[in-house]
């Protein structure tokens, strides 16, 4: 009933300042430290930083919403170390985060992002200080808004703008290290790069995909268990916002997250839908993503595709 519980969740976010409490911590986090390419180095300090990242997300409440253990929030967070020289790590880093579908097995992908601007200074046994007001140093910087973009995404798809508090932290993170000089992290600069990811999600021509969070799962997967065909009419009509998006702001990083969290589900989802609906999402589909005919076929055409 994870689906249940996080929505009365929503209520305590509400009512109570966000903080700490005795509840059980939210994020489920893999991480891995990838150092295959560093050569000549002692590697106790990946596997130092491994530990100290997983620690940090994982050890620490984020919120004040009441979790059970088996309501933690699935998240992944894997970091391939490309250089390293005088403490200083630069590499690129793949996140991703899921969530169960309600009353099944299933399990889907909210969020898919690869980051390729991650630098930041790290000396083996140097702890890693939460600070809340102001910027300890790149990395947890970086660590801070995953979790609270986790949090933002994982919220909105159970409540309709659910995630707001978690956006607002984020944007917080975001406002605070662009003062900071690091890499990845200053508007214009990069048209993918975390600035932008938030960005995606809370300009005025992006919004639509917060709405998209919710009516996508709440009412589009969460419903298809007990009424297929309700729920897909829901995804449907929720994918009428990326083509807002689209028409919005076609370089928005937010067309690409989609893409790479979605289309193989969809291919899933209409592949039991009549011929029209499977059109009418492929006409939607395809001038967003004329590079991606073969799976966009594959919702089209089901039977010609196996």
């Amino acid at each position: 009933m994870r689906g249940i519980n996080r929505i009365a969740a929503l209520a305590c976010v509400a009512l109570a300042a966000l903080g700490g409490t005795a509840a059980a911590q939210e994020l489920n986090c893999q991480v891995e430290v990838n150092s295959q390419s560093i050569q000549g180095t002692n590697k106790s300090v990946f596997e130092t930083l491994q530990t100290a990242i997983s620690e940090y997300f994982n050890d620490r409440k984020w919120t004040n919403a009441q979790f059970a253990p088996n309501e933690k929030i699935d998240c992944r967070f894997f970091l391939t170390v490309k250089e390293y020289d005088n403490d200083r790590i630069k590499g690129d880093l793949q996140v991703q985060l899921s969530r169960p579908v309600y009353n099944s097995t299933y399990t889907t992908t909210l969020f898919n992002f690869k980051d390729t601007k991650v630098e930041f200074d790290y000396r083996e046994g140097n702890p890693l200080v939460f600070n809340e007001n102001a910027m300890e140093d790149n990395l947890t910087a970086i660590l801070n808004f995953y979790a609270y973009l986790f949090l933002a995404l994982d919220f909105d798809s159970f409540s309709p703008n659910g995630g707001q508090p978690y956006f607002d932290r984020a944007a917080t993170v975001v406002q605070m290290a662009q003062s900071g000089g690091e890499v990845g992290w200053r508007a214009f600069e990069d048209t993918k790069n975390r600035s932008a990811v938030l960005s995606s999600y809370t300009d005025p021509n992006a919004v639509g995909m917060r709405t998209l969070l919710y009516q996508y799962h709440r009412r589009g997967l969460d419903e298809m268990v007990t009424s297929p065909d309700k729920g897909r009419a829901a995804i449907t009509e929720s994918l009428k916002e990326v083509e807002k998006l689209y028409k919005a702001a076609p370089m928005s990083v937010g067309l690409s997250i989609f893409r790479d969290s979605k289309l193989d589900e969809l291919v899933n989802v209409y592949s039991k839908a009549p011929q029209t609906e499977r059109e009418e999402v492929y006409n939607l589909l395809q001038p967003i993503y004329p590079t991606d005919r073969e799976r966009l076929d594959k919702i089209k055409n089901p039977e010609e595709t196996r």
